[in-house]
């Protein structure tokens, strides 16, 4: 059985140590954190492997088949090195870096090694992803609009940006990564930053509010508008819209998608044509088909990884490393962007 080991014991470690009890093909064989309390926690949890403070020691003794790296985004580099030095086939939680020229050597290394690695962009194994990528094949996308509101994490480090990168980076890193999916490459952002509205929070360094326009390859335009100032969500309606001549879809990342603009027709076993109202797919007063998410995305993501590493085969992972790269370059521009009150260009490279 091969053995599996966390590095980073934090909300995301948990995350997905709740879904590695299910499986019963793997060992949990190590947990290590700065705070062994942590670790040491998972262990309890797990009822298996040991607990570590050394992710050294916990590679010397354990000799990992797979790891799980989830750590904070300042702290990437030397983990990964090595990692890619030992063999281990690595699942690296997002944004992989702070440090595109850093993200691109190890995305060059692990080329090298021919190792099988994984990024936590696990919004891309919602159902509904599938919905939405067919929409945007029957029509043609030429606006995109994104909005992502919300408060500020406790996690004392996300409120500073040399730390997190900023919400941008940090967060809606997974609206960016779901656009860039259905859309294709960027070529070129222009973001806008405030600051301001939020008031009382302590050691907070990042921006409140932030819009980006966005030029894809298509010659397609988009905006994502994102902000950290939020108290209740009553504030925006979280979505990103794929919009045509004549429909337009609303995508909630895994929770649904309203489709306006087509009748909710589909082909039944016989070939003949349907409504179909299961709860799968709805018409809402006549005007949107509603199709829902089956909460299984983050299972589905951390399982294909699992099967890629006990069958040798990573075809089926919908973000390995190197595509991970092309969206932290992405998001790492909208920075740029706001530094330089300029727009930047993408150079996908």
């Amino acid at each position: 059985m091969k053995k599996l080991v966390i590095i980073g014991c934090g909300g995301i470690g948990t995350y997905h140590l709740n879904h590695f009890l299910k499986y019963t093909d793997i060992d949990l064989a190590g947990f290590c954190d700065l705070i062994p309390e942590r670790a040491q926690e998972f262990v309890e949890k797990a009822g298996t492997g040991k607990a570590f403070t050394d992710w050294r020691e916990m590679y010397d003794e354990i000799q990992p088949d797979m790891v799980f790296i989830c750590i904070p985004p300042y702290a990437h580099g030397e983990i990964e090195f090595e990692t890619i030095r030992r063999g281990i086939p690595m699942f690296v939680e997002k944004p992989v870096s702070l440090d595109l020229e850093l993200a691109r050597k190890i995305r060059d290394e692990v080329e090298k090694a021919g190792l099988i690695t994984a990024v936590g962009f696990q919004c891309r194994y919602s159902n509904i992803v599938k919905d939405t990528q067919e929409f945007c094949k029957r029509h043609t996308i030429n606006f995109v609009n994104c909005f992502r509101m919300g408060g500020i994490p406790g996690t004392p480090w996300w409120k500073v940006k040399s730390l997190s990168g900023g919400q941008i980076v940090e967060q809606t890193v997974h609206n960016f990564d779901m656009i860039r999916y259905i859309m294709g490459e960027p070529t070129q952002v222009y973001t806008m930053g405030t600051r301001g509205f939020v008031q009382g929070v302590e050691d907070y360094d990042t921006d409140d509010l932030t819009t980006t326009t966005i030029r894809f390859a298509s010659g397609a335009l988009g905006t994502v508008s994102t902000g950290c100032y939020a108290t209740g969500g009553q504030c925006c309606d979280n979505t990103i819209t794929f919009s045509a001549k004549d429909a337009r879809l609303n995508h909630y990342i895994i929770s649904k998608v309203d489709i306006y603009g087509e009748e909710p027709v589909v082909q039944d076993e016989g070939g003949s044509e349907v409504v179909k109202g299961d709860g799968k797919m709805s018409a809402d007063g006549g005007q949107a088909i509603t199709i829902r998410d089956n909460k299984q995305a983050g299972d589905l993501c951390d399982r294909t990884f699992v099967d890629a590493v006990l069958t040798g085969d990573g075809s089926k992972i919908l973000s390995p490393y190197a595509d991970a790269v092309k969206t932290l370059e992405f998001v790492l521009a909208c920075n740029a962007s706001m530094e330089a009150d300029a727009p930047v260009r993408i150079e996908n490279k």
